[in-house]
C-alpha cells in the first residue's frame, strides 16, 4: 500500500488486543445501558464505533461474522428484538468494509466525517427494525448518537492505534 507523506509506519495489530478492545467496548456499552441514563437514545454505541474501527483497519480479522455475533450479544443483553443490533452491526460492518481502502487515505478528522453516514445508516436501520417490531419511537434525541460516535472517532483512533506506533528511533539522523 502506498502511504501518504508523513504517515507513520505501524506495527502489526495483535489479535489479543483487537478482541480485548472489542470486549471492553461491549462491556462499556453494557455499563452505559445500566448506568445513570439507562438506555438513553442519545448515548453513543461504543461497540459499533470499535467494530467500525477494526473493520476499517483490520478487515481480514474483524468482519461481518464478528459484527453479527457481537450484535446478538447486545440484543440478548438489552432484551431487544433478537437480531436488531445483529442486523445493524452487520450492515455497518459491510459498509465499513466497502469504504475501508478509501477511508484510510483521509486524515483522522476527515475520517470522522466519512464514517458519520455509516453510523447514521446503522442507527436508522436499528430504529426501523425496532419500530417494525412494535417498539416505540425513542425520540429525536436519537440523532445525537451518530454525531457523538463521529466525534469519538479521533479518540478511538488515538487509543486503538497507540500500541501499534513505533518508538522514536534515536538514530534516525545518524548515518549507518
Amino acid at each position: 500500500m502506498i502511504m501518504r507523506p508523513g504517515q507513520q509506519l505501524l506495527l502489526p495489530a495483535k489479535p489479543l488486543f483487537i478482541w480485548g478492545s472489542l470486549l471492553v467496548a461491549m462491556l462499556l456499552n453494557m455499563g452505559l445501558n445500566m448506568g445513570l441514563w439507562g438506555r438513553a437514545p442519545w448515548t453513543p454505541d461504543l461497540l459499533a464505533l470499535v467494530l467500525v474501527f477494526w473493520t476499517v483497519h483490520q478487515p481480514l480479522r474483524i468482519g461481518i461474522g464478528a459484527a453479527f455475533v457481537f450484535g446478538l450479544m447486545m440484543d440478548v443483553h438489552q432484551g431487544a428484538l433478537l437480531g436488531q443490533h445483529a442486523m445493524s452491526y452487520t450492515v455497518l460492518s459491510f459498509m465499513a468494509i466497502t469504504v475501508h481502502r478509501r477511508l484510510l487515505w483521509f486524515s483522522v478528522p476527515s475520517q470522522s466525517a466519512q464514517v458519520l453516514p455509516l453510523f447514521v445508516a446503522a442507527h436508522g436501520l436499528e430504529l426501523l427494525l425496532r419500530v417494525a417490531g412494535g417498539g416505540a419511537f425513542p425520540g429525536w434525541s436519537l440523532v445525537l448518537a451518530p454525531l457523538a460516535e463521529a466525534v469519538l472517532w479521533p479518540v478511538a483512533s488515538v487509543l486503538l492505534l497507540a500500541p501499534q506506533r513505533r518508538a522514536p528511533d534515536p538514530d534516525e539522523n545518524r548515518p549507518l
